[in-house]
C-alpha cells in the first residue's frame, strides 16, 4: 500500500451524519419521552451526540450533550422537558469538530424570537456563505454549517412573515444535502433539499404528527407512516394540520444509494423501497455476478447479514452465522479518534469457530473503503478454522468522495483508486473478492432516482473546490 494511502489509513467503515425526529401534539400534551424514543430508535445514525428542544407556551428550552441517548437523558432530564412540541438530533461529526457546542437542535434567539434547527446531510457552499455572513457582522458559535442555515432563516425571517417562507428563500441560497426540521414556538417546518438526497418521512399517532429519517422510529413511538416528504418539498406542521409548498419540487432526485446498502436500519422503507429487500437483492446479484463453490455464506453484521441472506437464497449454499458481535460497542466509525476506533474494532467481533472451522466461506461485507478492516476481519475467518474465504461487496468500488453527508474521504485515500479487485483480494488475505456490478445496482431500489457519484463520478452538483466537509476549523 502506498505511503500516502498508509497515513490516511484510519477506518474502513462509512460515517453517516446524524438523523433527526420531530413531534407535535395538538393536544397540549408533552412529547419529550416521543421524541427520547424516537432517537433511540436511529441511534444508528449517530453516536457522538445528541439533544431535544420543546417548546412550551412559547418559549424553547433544550438539552443536548455528548454521548448516546440513553446516557445523555435520564428520566429525570426528560422530566423536565415540558413541551407539546419537539425536535431531536442524533449526531457524528462528518462536518465540524466534536464537542458539545456542535450538538444539535441549535437553538438561535433573534429578533423574531427563537428557533430550533436540527439538520441531517452537507452543504457544498457553506464554506462560501459563512463568509459571506461574517462580512456583514454575523458571528457563528459553533464550527457546523448547520449553523448557516439557522443564520439564513432567522435573517430572512425578519424579512417576511412566517418561519416557512423564511425556509423557502433560505432555500434559494443553500447548495447541497439537507433534511431540515425547523422549530418556531408554534409549529414545525420540515424542508428536504431538491434531490433528496438524506431520508424524511411523516407519521401520526392519533392527534400527533410525527417528522424522522426513517420509518423505523414511526415504529418505535407507535405511528403509522404517512408519506415521505418529497425531494424539494416544504411540509408545515400546526394545530390545523399539515401544509405542502412544492416550488422546490423541480429536481431529478439523487437519493443516497447507501442509505439502503449500509446507514438506514433494515425495518425501515424509504421513498417506498424496503431497505432490508434492497439488501437482500444486493446478494441476489452477487450471487449471480460472482459465484463461488463454498460450504457456507456469512454476513459481516449488522448490514451485510441481509446481503448475505440473499446470496445464499440465490446461490443454494446454507446461510450461517460466524461472527458474535458484541452489541455494547458502538458503530465503531463513531469514535472519533483513531486509536478508539481501532480498539473498537478488536473488541466489536469475534468468529465462531465451531461454524466455520474446515467450511469455505463466503463473507459478505457492505463496502470497502480505506480496506484497514477487512483484511482482519477475513483472517478471523483463517484462525477460525476456515479453509477458504471468498469475499462478496454489495456496493461497487468507491472511486470518488462524497460530499453530501457520508463521510467518503478524499480520493487518495480511497483504496480501490490504489489497486485492481485482484490486488485488493490479495491484500486482505481472501481467495477472491468480487464487488456487486454497477450497471446493476439500480436492481436494489427499483423505480426510485439515485446518486452513484461515490463510484462514478457523476456529481449531481458541482463539487465544492475546497474540501472541508463544513468544518470551519479546517
Amino acid at each position: 500500500m502506498g505511503k500516502q494511502l498508509e497515513e490516511h489509513t484510519i477506518h474502513d467503515e462509512l460515517h453517516e451524519e446524524c438523523g433527526v425526529f420531530g413531534v407535535y401534539n395538538v393536544n397540549g400534551e408533552d412529547v419529550a419521552a416521543l421524541v427520547y424514543y424516537g432517537l433511540f430508535a436511529l441511534q444508528h445514525r449517530g453516536q457522538e451526540s445528541c439533544g431535544i428542544a420543546v417548546s412550551e407556551n412559547r418559549d424553547i428550552h433544550y438539552y443536548k450533550n455528548m454521548g448516546l441517548v440513553n446516557e445523555v437523558f435520564s428520566p429525570e432530564q426528560l422530566n423536565k422537558l415540558h413541551g407539546d412540541i419537539a425536535i431531536g438530533h442524533v449526531r457524528y461529526s462528518t462536518a465540524g469538530s466534536s464537542v458539545r457546542a456542535n450538538a444539535q437542535p441549535l437553538v438561535t434567539k433573534y429578533v423574531k424570537g427563537t428557533l430550533a434547527i436540527a439538520h441531517n446531510g452537507n452543504l457544498i457552499n457553506a464554506v462560501d456563505l459563512r463568509e459571506e455572513l461574517e462580512k456583514t457582522g454575523a458571528i457563528f458559535q459553533t464550527t457546523i454549517d448547520s449553523e448557516v442555515i439557522a443564520y439564513l432563516v432567522a435573517r430572512e425571517r425578519v424579512q417576511c412573515g412566517s418561519v416557512e417562507e423564511a425556509v423557502a428563500r433560505a432555500m434559494k441560497y443553500i447548495k447541497g444535502a439537507y433534511s431540515l426540521l425547523v422549530m418556531s414556538p408554534r409549529k414545525i417546518t420540515c424542508a428536504r433539499d431538491p434531490y433528496g438526497f438524506k431520508p424524511l418521512c411523516i407519521g401520526q399517532k392519533d392527534d400527533t404528527y410525527v417528522v424522522a429519517s426513517e420509518t423505523c422510529a414511526l415504529d418505535a413511538v407507535g405511528a403509522s407512516f404517512v408519506r415521505d416528504v418529497l425531494p424539494g418539498e416544504i411540509v408545515t406542521i400546526t394545530e390545523n394540520g399539515i401544509k405542502s409548498n412544492t416550488m422546490y419540487c423541480n429536481k431529478k432526485p439523487a437519493r443516497c444509494i447507501f442509505e439502503y446498502i449500509y446507514f438506514a436500519r433494515p425495518d425501515s422503507t424509504i421513498d417506498g423501497v424496503s431497505v432490508y429487500n434492497s439488501r437482500i437483492m444486493a446478494g441476489k446479484i452477487l450471487a449471480e455476478t460472482h459465484p463461488v463453490d463454498a460450504d457456507l455464506v456469512v454476513g459481516v453484521p449488522e448490514s451485510g447479514n441481509d446481503a448475505a441472506m440473499g446470496y445464499a437464497l440465490a446461490s443454494g449454499i446454507p446461510y450461517g452465522r460466524a461472527f458474535v458481535k458484541n452489541n455494547y460497542v458502538g458503530r465503531t466509525f463513531i469514535k472519533p479518534k483513531q486509536s478508539a476506533r481501532q480498539k473498537s474494532v478488536q473488541i466489536k467481533l469475534n468468529a465462531l469457530k465451531e461454524v466455520v472451522k474446515g467450511k469455505r466461506i463466503v463473507m459478505i461485507d457492505d463496502s470497502i473503503v480505506r480496506g484497514t478492516t477487512s483484511g482482519p476481519v477475513v483472517k478471523m475467518l483463517r484462525d477460525a478454522g476456515a479453509t477458504e474465504v471468498h469475499v462478496r461487496i454489495s456496493s461497487p468500488p468507491f472511486k470518488y468522495p462524497c460530499y453530501f453527508g457520508t463521510d467518503i474521504p478524499s480520493r487518495d485515500q480511497l483504496i480501490a483508486n490504489h489497486y485492481s479487485v485482484e490486488e485488493i483480494g490479495k491484500m486482505l488475505g481472501a481467495d477472491s473478492l468480487g464487488y456487486l456490478d454497477l450497471e446493476r445496482m439500480g436492481e436494489m431500489v427499483g423505480h426510485i432516482d439515485y446518486c452513484d457519484a461515490c463510484f462514478t463520478g457523476n456529481y449531481p452538483l458541482t463539487p465544492p473546490t475546497r474540501d472541508i466537509r463544513g468544518d470551519f476549523e479546517a
